[in-house]
C-alpha cells in the first residue's frame, strides 16, 4: 500500500489544498473514490460553484447535503457541493436564542450581502461544513476540496474572521447604545452615525446597527465553533495533501503554500503533481536512460519517410526537454515537503467526466497505474 493509500486508510479528514486550476477537485474526488474502494464510508466536499465535482463524478448536480454516489466498491461514497448562504443561514438558526432573533438576522440586508459576497465567507463556510459533517459522525473519511484562493491558507484563518468582525470594538460601541456602559457615549455615537449616514446613506447605517444588535449574544457560539474547527484541522487524524501542476508559477505558489502551512505547524502529508508530460526515457527507478546523451540530430535534407521520422524525433526531443523542465520545477517542491510522498499524474488522453476516469486518476495516485508515488 502506497503512503497516499495509507492516508486514505488511516485518516479521518484529508484536506486537498493548492491554487486554482491545478486539478484539485478531481484529485479530491479520486481520493474519495479510493476511500470507498478501501471499504470506508467516505464523503467528498467541494466549494467549487462551477460544479466540477459533479462533472468529475458523472452527476448532473450536487446539493448542500451529502448525496450518495453508487459504484462497485465495498464502502460508500457521498458527495456535496457547498451552498455558502444556506450553510451560513443554518449556522445563524443554530445559534440564535429564538426564531425571532434568527429571522431578524436572516432578513437583514447587510447580512444578506455579507452571507453572499463578503470576502472569506466561502472559506469560512467550507470549514463549518467540514466541522458539521465530522461532528455528526456519519463518515469514516471526509475529503475537502478547498477554495481556490489566491491567498494561501485563507480557509485556515476563515473560522476566526467572523468572530473578529463581530468583536470589532468600534462597531460594537456604535451600535449597542442600549447597554448601560454605553449610554454615556450614546449622544456622541449618534452624532457620529449621522455623519457616517451622510456618506454611506442612512439605510446602510440602519442595517448595520440592526445587524449587530441582532447578533448580540451569539458571538460566543461562533467563537466556540471557530476554536473547534481550528482544533479539528490540527489533529493527527487530519492530513493535508498539496496539489500542484508542474508549471513554474504553480510550483512557486505551492512552495509558498507549503511554507505557510509550516508556519502554522501543519505538515504536508502528500504532494500530487498533475498533468506531467511523459518521460519516454524514464527507468523504473525514475532515472533517465539517456542522461548525458545529446539529442538525436534532425536531417533537414531528408525526404519521404526520412522527413516523417525526423519530425517524430524532433517531437520526442521537445517532449523530453519539456519533461526535464517540469522535473526541475517541482524538484524543490518535493524537497520542501519531504518526506511526504509525491504522486505523479500524467496528462491523460481525455478529461475526467465519470467514475471510470476517476478510477484512472486513482490508479496513478495510489500506485496501481505505474510509477505513481516517489
Amino acid at each position: 500500500m502506497s503512503d497516499l493509500a495509507s492516508l486514505v486508510a488511516g485518516r479521518n479528514i484529508i484536506v486537498c489544498c493548492g491554487s486554482g486550476g491545478v486539478g484539485k477537485t478531481t484529485t479530491a474526488a479520486a481520493i474519495a473514490v479510493e476511500g470507498a474502494r478501501q471499504g470506508r464510508r467516505t464523503c467528498v466536499v467541494t466549494i467549487d460553484p462551477a460544479r466540477r465535482l459533479a462533472d468529475a463524478l458523472g452527476l448532473r448536480s450536487l446539493t448542500n447535503t451529502p448525496g450518495r454516489v453508487e459504484g462497485k466498491w465495498p464502502g460508500e461514497l457521498w458527495a456535496l457541493m457547498l451552498d455558502t448562504k444556506g450553510t451560513f443561514d443554518d449556522l445563524v438558526v443554530r445559534y440564535a436564542h429564538d426564531p425571532q432573533q434568527a429571522h431578524g438576522i436572516l432578513d437583514n440586508r447587510l447580512y444578506r450581502n455579507l452571507s453572499d459576497a463578503l470576502s472569506g465567507t466561502q472559506e469560512y463556510m467550507a470549514m463549518e461544513k467540514l466541522y458539521e459533517l465530522h461532528e455528526e459522525g456519519g463518515f469514516d473519511l471526509i475529503v475537502v476540496d478547498t477554495p481556490p484562493t489566491r491567498s494561501a491558507l485563507d480557509f485556515l484563518s476563515a473560522p476566526r474572521r467572523l468572530t473578529r468582525f463581530l468583536d470589532n470594538r468600534i462597531f460594537r460601541m456604535l451600535v449597542l447604545p442600549t447597554r448601560a456602559y454605553l449610554r454615556a457615549v450614546s449622544v456622541a455615537t449618534q452624532a457620529f452615525l449621522r455623519t457616517v449616514a451622510k456618506v454611506v446613506g442612512a439605510e446602510m447605517v440602519s442595517d448595520t446597527v440592526a445587524f449587530f444588535q441582532a447578533f448580540e449574544g451569539m458571538e460566543q457560539g461562533f467563537r466556540n465553533r471557530a476554536n473547534g474547527v481550528l482544533e479539528l484541522l490540527s489533529q493527527p487524524s487530519t492530513a493535508f495533501v498539496l496539489v500542484a501542476s508542474p508549471r513554474r508559477d504553480s510550483v512557486d505558489e505551492a512552495l509558498f503554500f507549503a511554507e505557510r502551512l509550516g508556519r502554522s505547524h501543519i505538515a504536508v502529508q502528500g504532494l500530487v503533481v498533475n498533468r506531467l508530460h511523459p518521460r519516454f526515457d524514464a527507468r523504473p527507478d525514475g532515472s533517465s536512460a539517456t542522461e548525458g546523451s545529446a539529442a538525436a540530430p534532425v536531417d533537414a535534407s531528408a525526404t519521404g519517410d526520412g522527413q516523417a521520422l525526423a519530425a517524430l524525433v524532433a517531437n520526442r526531443d521537445e517532449l523530453r526537454a519539456m519533461s526535464a523542465r517540469e522535473e526541475g520545477h517541482y524538484a524543490a517542491l518535493a524537497a520542501e515537503v519531504a518526506p511526504a510522498p509525491v504522486a505523479r499524474v500524467p496528462f491523460l488522453a481525455d478529461d475526467v467526466h465519470d467514475l471510470e476516469g476517476l478510477a484512472v486518476i486513482a490508479d496513478h495516485l495510489f500506485g496501481q497505474g505505474g510509477p505513481a508515488a516517489a
